[in-house]
């Protein structure tokens, strides 16, 4: 079964490479061959699940070697991959979600011209996501989380004929190297520490290795996660992802990408269990990306953005479970999961509203759907109640997990992350209400576009919905299956080991509260949007919701903190190379042309002048020695 796990990562690629080689002969059938070899992962993914249920204990972890990639001395990096419980997690879910994704981008991109195209970087996308997380040492990881980066900003930009789109694939870009400093850092401290990029090795010797050089590790490591999986200060980048495709912001925001940190955070447990500064970094920035998602997420028009502002909250909530330690890495993965289901039929189904309505996102715009999309409705709606905390679906299981996890740190600190994890509950249930109510209720809003084209809103074509429908069944019953006698804690226990806290409250009431705070989000949406006509244009709000509007100012932040000051220092360096460096350089230049200017009118093939010149050297000569003599 060991030669099976390679071709997981292969057969995306090999798609990927045929598709963009292959030219205008695949025009007609590429996208049926990159869903097909999208689901040959999915297949050979499951059929490796089915084999590792049948074995116990250790033996569930498979290896395999394929070369030698840096056979240097010291230095010894090889292709191997590693599929264990926590990798064979990730791979069922990023194949699964990113097959219906592919046979959704059937139907999504029928009339775009460069469709080939945009499905080879589909795979790409999705082989490079599935080497990171098979991968068997940190620098193959490093290749995978590269090629997520390229691949993103492939599809972030695909449409690049829109400025907007080919600026926030710049971005996304751009921010996402800032992160990966920090893993390239953390790389070479592990080498010069362990000698070695190995996960075995690596994590095994953490306990060994003094604090201090854990703590610098794992601090760079979580530098990485906040690039890849938008969490602050590295956020700036999520919302502006959304000029891409609509199921680009699905692959992105519910199964790959953003969820490439928390995956990173999980696998270098090790280093983080021994290094508790680190940790506790890691809760406070996924606690603060927590409520910044949450509050972006409630003031956006935008349908996309309101669910990636919704996103950047969830991934913060992974955040702070992976920072809690063993405790909460199970619920992080947990709500990883059912997180996948229901954010990406969100997206879809946010992009089968945007297809019924001539790729409007402004939902000021919508209103009254449910009466001609109702297949969209229904699917949205359950995968609502999923994000929303509802009694018995998907996200109530996965995320009171994490809030209990919060309350069994004991004391102040306890209280604190319970409060701030009930408080993005009620946040979460206010937001997503708010979509529901202005997209799917209420009376119909929309009007003629700048072409004078008025939306006739319809139900999406079946390669569109099924999808949808797959996704929300997943929604409604994953977490129940993963809960119902812990199966998902046993499954991932052996790899993420698993911690007890002392909670001062139940589980019990911890999930009362849950919904308590969750009912007061929705009927705090209905009381604003639901009991009265909705305004076609934005009111001006308050300072909140008005810097809400704009991310909280984030990117005002930026530009004030690191893009003018990054510009002046650019033109003062220009400044000093011109005048100082080029001065110096050209100045000599200058001088030496000029000097050797003026010998060369001394040459001028005359005899006396020669003579002259001979006489006045000897005249010199003797001058200095009678000089040398009276001294």
């Amino acid at each position: 079964m060991e030669s099976m796990i390679g071709l997981l990562v292969g057969a995306p690629l090999l798609g990927a490479a045929v598709l963009l080689v292959g030219g205008r002969l695949l025009e007609r059938t590429g996208h049926w061959l990159a869903t097909a070899l999208a689901a040959v992962s999915l297949v050979l993914a499951v059929t490796l699940f089915l084999d590792m249920l049948g074995r116990e204990g250790e033996e569930r972890a498979l290896h395999q070697h394929l070369f030698s990639w840096i056979p240097v001395a010291d230095l010894q990096a090889d292709v191997a991959f590693r599929l264990d419980q926590l990798s064979m997690t990730f791979v069922l879910l990023i194949t699964s979600v990113g097959t219906l994704i592919h046979l959704y981008s059937i139907g999504y991109m029928a009339h775009d011209p460069r469709r080939r195209r945009f499905f080879a970087y589909l795979n790409l996308f999705l082989a490079a996501m599935l080497l990171l997380v098979l991968a068997d040492n940190y620098l193959l990881l490093y290749v995978g989380w590269e090629g997520v980066g390229l691949a993103s900003f492939l599809l972030i930009g695909f449409w690049q004929h829109k400025p907007s789109a080919a600026t926030a694939a710049k971005k996304a870009f751009v921010v996402n190297r800032v992160g990966d400093v920090g893993l390239s850092i953390a790389i070479l401290l592990m080498f010069t520490t362990f000698g070695t990029f190995a996960f075995e090795p690596v994590l095994a010797n953490a306990n060994e290795t003094g604090e201090g050089t854990l703590t610098a590790i794992g601090l760079m490591l979580l530098l990485a996660a906040c690039g890849k999986s938008a969490q602050v200060p590295l956020q700036s980048w999520l919302g502006d992802a959304m000029e891409g495709p609509t199921p680009v912001s699905a692959l992105i925001h519910a199964a790959t990408m953003v969820t490439a940190g928390v995956y990173l955070i999980t696998r270098s447990g090790a280093i983080f269990n021994a290094a508790p500064d680190a940790q506790t970094v890691v809760i406070v920035v996924g606690a603060v990306t927590l409520l910044f998602g949450a509050i972006v997420g409630c003031a956006k028009d935008d349908i996309k953005k309101a669910l990636a502002g919704s996103t950047m909250s969830q991934i913060g909530y992974m955040m702070l479970a992976a920072g809690l330690g063993p405790v909460g890495y199970v619920f992080a993965i947990m709500h990883l999961v059912t997180h996948g289901f229901f954010k990406a039929g969100l997206f879809l189904g946010a992009g089968s509203v945007m297809h019924g309505m001539n790729d409007e996102v402004d939902m000021r715009r919508y209103g009254g759907l449910r009466k001609y999309m109702p297949i969209t409705f229904v699917t949205f709606g359950l995968a609502y109640l999923a994000i929303i905390g509802f009694p018995y679906l998907s996200g109530y299981f996965s995320k009171d997990e994490i809030i209990y996890a919060g309350f069994s740190q004991g004391g102040a600190e306890g209280w604190i992350l319970g409060g701030v994890m009930l408080l993005g509950a009620a946040l979460t249930a206010y937001y997503m209400t708010r979509i529901m109510l202005l997209t799917f209720f209420g009376e119909k809003r929309w009007q003629p576009d700048a072409q004078g084209h008025e939306p006739h809103p319809h139900e999406s074509p079946l390669s569109m919905t099924i999808p949808m429908m797959v996704l929300a069944v997943g929604s409604v019953g994953a977490g129940f299956f993963f809960d119902s006698g812990e199966r998902f804690v046993h499954w991932l226990e052996p790899v993420t080991g698993l911690g007890h806290g002392d909670s001062p409250v139940s589980h019990g009431t911890v999930a009362l509260a849950a919904t308590g705070v969750m009912l007061l989000g929705v009927v705090g949406a209905w009381w604003q949007y639901g009991r009265r006509p909705v305004p076609v244009v934005a009111p001006a709000g308050r300072w909140i919701t008005r810097a809400a509007r704009r991310d909280l100012l984030q990117d005002d932040f930026n530009h004030a903190v690191l893009v003018r000051p990054g510009n002046y220092l650019t033109r003062g360096l220009v400044y000093l190379d011109h005048k100082l460096v080029d001065g110096v350089v050209n100045g000599t230049a200058a001088s030496v042309g000029g000097l050797s200017g003026r010998l060369r009118r001394v040459q001028n093939g005359f005899a006396r002048s020669y003579a002259v010149s001979m006489f006045g050297g000897a005249a010199v000569l003797v001058a200095a020695t009678l000089l040398m003599r009276a001294v």
